[in-house]
């Protein structure tokens, strides 16, 4: 039997956020590295010792240098195009290990972290990005879908797989992840009615880093986009998503609630686009200087680093081995990537029907020609 789910968990404003009283937000670190009391949150992270901090800060290091080592890769011409998530950190990394295996996740182009998280292998991660497949990764290994370009499409696949694990009898739970512009999509809107129709077991995850491309959130949005949720009949909750603690503690509330026939819950994670949209952008066009000086203040890994600091856990030893680890995983990833094989052209043919068609067998066979005529110049055919 299914519990009725109510229509709103309220937006909170906890002491000492420093967010607007009429933009207010879960937090549990503040930027200057303070732990900040939460009696309705501090329960759902209260295995997080230093320790479990030191793993969270970690896995945010590692992911940073990743993203660098990619836009490099991307700058030097080995990539086509690179995603960024800088400064976005703390909203993958505390989402992504709240998730158990079995869970599903179904995100757009940059949850580049999430993925690491999944247990996607670093040359999984570039194939796409270097051309060199349609998709990374086999979605069944890690339970991840693959990359979805087009805008909020992957709100539906994760409401219509939540959807399958109510009728499959599992307490499994899917998870999407989307930005503040895809939540103006008819896909992600369609796909809370489905998840509050059908009470599925799915988590919304919105990134809120404040541009969708070079339109700000604020044009697009009049109140905080936590508040559109309720509209559907799903609970909603605004955070932190510099935050890796306060992610973390409402990602885990909204997963226990799908796992226990409770229904979809809406998280807007509050965060900031450090870098450009995708390597092809250009921020400087659009974004006020003093915006982005202002938001590097509130830095995911610097406050986790700060509170580490006051706990005696951020000692020469420890940094020493962060760096050691994130060196490791960039030259990884540039080794993945640079060591990939040339795709041959003919497989842009491959995988796009299920079964033998004639007209792309002539469209084959007439490319194949044709390159032929390039034979003598040394181009493979």
């Amino acid at each position: 039997m299914r519990i009725p789910v109510s229509l709103h968990t309220p937006v909170r404003h906890p002491e000492n956020s420093g967010s607007s009283p009429t933009d207010p937000y879960v937090q549990l670190i503040t930027p200057d590295g303070v732990r900040v009391p939460d009696p309705l949150y501090d329960r759902w992270v209260k295995d997080v010792d230093g320790a479990r901090l030191r793993e969270l800060f970690l896995d945010m290091a590692v992911i940073r240098r990743i993203d660098t080592e990619a836009t490099a890769l991307q700058r030097q011409g080995e990539l086509g195009l690179w995603p960024p998530l800088l400064g976005q950190e703390a909203a993958q990394i505390g989402s992504g290990r709240s998730l158990r295996s079995s869970d599903f996740a179904f995100t757009s182009y940059r949850e580049n972290g999430v993925a690491y998280c999944r247990g996607v292998g670093m040359e999984d991660l570039m194939r796409v990005w270097r051309g060199n497949a349609a998709a990374g990764w086999d979605p069944y290994s890690v339970n991840m879908a693959p990359t979805q370009v087009i805008i909020g499409a992957q709100a539906l696949h994760a409401a219509g797989y939540a959807m399958g694990i109510s009728y499959d009898g599992s307490d499994d739970a899917a998870i999407s992840y989307f930005g503040d512009g895809a939540t103006s999509q008819g896909d992600v809107n369609e796909a809370m009615v489905f998840a509050a129709s059908y009470q599925a077991p799915v988590v919304f995850f919105c990134t809120n880093n404040q541009w969708a491309i070079s339109e700000p959130v604020t044009l697009q949005a009049q109140v905080p986009i936590a508040n559109r949720a309720p509209g559907f009949g799903i609970p909603s909750i605004r955070v932190d998503g510099n935050d890796v603690l306060a992610v973390m503690a409402a990602t885990r509330e909204a997963l226990d609630r799908a796992r226990t026939g409770n229904g979809p819950t809406f998280i807007e994670a509050v965060t900031y686009r450090m870098g450009p949209h995708t390597t092809a952008d250009d921020p400087t066009r659009y974004r006020d200087a003093a915006e982005l000086e202002q938001w590097r203040g509130k830095d995911p890994l610097a406050r986790v680093q700060a509170l580490l600091e006051t706990m005696g856990l951020f000692d020469a030893a420890f940094a020493a081995d962060v760096d050691a680890r994130t060196d490791a995983a960039a030259a990884q990833l540039r080794a993945a990537c640079l060591g990939m094989p040339d795709p041959q052209p003919a497989d842009v043919f491959a995988h796009v029907y299920a079964e033998p068609h004639s007209w792309l067998d002539r469209q084959q066979e007439q490319y194949s020609r044709y390159l032929s005529g390039f034979a003598g110049e040394g181009t493979r055919s």
